[in-house]
């Protein structure tokens, strides 16, 4: 796998695929993480006399809807770099190529979403060629979408030169050292809402932790179909399947042993604690209760390396917020461990709550952060490497 120092950028057009996925409100950019994180590479590019052309995808859009246009983010790369950067509603054609051609060297270009063709998500070879015909060299600062089979992912990179900006491999370097040489005790923290890969994650999790802390969705389904919990929604098939084979006894985990439940998400009737054996089937899990809280942090204070993905409830909601605030804030605290969190709501959430730079590091994947520390295959790697 290349890196920027093999390349000279010169005089040439060079894509790099970002992860601008990040939330717009009202026209304006919400949250500039991501965006921040790829700055480094883009002023490299930048100094170094390349045609900086930026493609990313926002959103999962169904054709072109200006909704999920790129503008926004065009508009706040502007800001940042101090510059304008140009704006097309295209990435890909003749005419998109006569212009990026034109470019004076040392400027930079954002192409609009990429979703806006099925070919991208469909992975359409033609599709990749037709965007690999705008550059001459490919830079992938998109770790966080590496373990997706998209066109820009997978055949872009073999398609035309490709290595990795300094995002990608930072977030290589920090989660090989996670998988392969912790210092222990490592403890895992999952919540979220994203069962299934979460599921098959904290299955892989488990054998490299020494405590694996349960919380969110995941570990109200596992109470539920283990008979453990009553309460609503039941899951689909394929996850009652994952759950079954999670045995309890295994004593690295953990799940809440009270709970913060009500009927709705709004919590407008009541909100109440309680054991997880004694939810009413009408009422819904949206937060672990303070015995778990104090269970939990009496772990995170005796770690070593930490692993975070996931809110531990429904923290979007303030009245649901204290198991989440209270684990990060427990995390933050313990200075002799290296803490390492990925993922977008975890990341929303400690934002909020002031704790942004309290962790060691904070990835800009989520999935793609767990499915690397569990070894599952990343097509975006291996398209890079091949």
């Amino acid at each position: 796998m290349k890196s920027l120092k093999d390349f000279v950028f010169k005089g040439r057009r060079t894509i790099v695929r970002c992860d601008f996925n990040v939330p717009i409100e009202e026209g304006e950019v919400a949250d500039d993480f991501r965006i921040k994180k790829t700055l480094s590479t883009i002023e490299y590019l930048k100094e170094r006399g390349a045609k900086v052309v930026l493609i990313s995808h926002l959103g999962d859009p169904q054709g072109r809807d200006e909704h999920y246009s790129l503008q926004p983010i065009a508009k706040r790369l502007s800001l940042l770099l101090g510059e304008r950067v140009n704006f097309f509603n295209d990435c890909q054609g003749a005419a998109l190529e006569k212009k990026l051609m034109a470019m004076p060297d040392g400027q930079v270009a954002l192409l609009e979403n990429l979703r806006f063709y099925p070919g991208e998500k469909k992975n359409d070879i033609a599709f990749a060629k037709a965007v690999a015909q705008l550059g001459e060299i490919y830079i992938s600062e998109a770790f966080s979408v590496a373990h997706r089979s998209h066109a820009s992912i997978v055949h872009l990179p073999q398609l035309i030169p490709s290595g990795i900006g300094f995002l990608f491999g930072k977030e290589l370097t920090v989660l090989l050292r996670v998988r392969e040489d912790p210092i222990r005790p490592l403890v895992t923290i999952i919540g979220g809402v994203k069962i299934s890969s979460k599921m098959a994650a904290a299955h892989k999790l488990l054998s490299l932790s020494d405590h694996l802390l349960l919380g969110g969705q995941i570990a109200n389904m596992i109470l539920r179909v283990k008979g453990i919990s009553l309460g609503k929604p039941w899951p689909e098939e394929k996850i009652i399947e994952l759950i079954k084979n999670f045995k309890l006894t295994n004593t690295k985990i953990h799940l809440p042993v009270d709970v913060v439940v009500s009927p709705n998400q709004h919590g407008e009737t009541y909100i109440r604690e309680t054991g997880p054996g004694s939810v009413r089937k009408e009422e819904e899990i949206f937060d672990i209760g303070p015995e778990t809280i104090e269970t939990f942090s009496k772990i995170i204070g005796q770690a070593k390396t930490i692993i975070w993905a996931g809110p531990l409830g429904l923290a979007e909601d303030e009245k649901f917020r204290k198991g989440t605030a209270s684990v990060a804030k427990k995390i933050s605290e313990n200075r002799e461990a290296f803490s390492l969190i990925g993922g977008g709501d975890t990341i929303n959430n400690i934002k909020k709550l002031g704790l942004s730079d309290k962790f060691s590091y904070v990835s800009t994947g989520g999935g793609a952060m767990l499915a690397y520390l569990t070894n599952e295959a990343m097509p975006g790697i291996k398209a890079l490497n091949s």
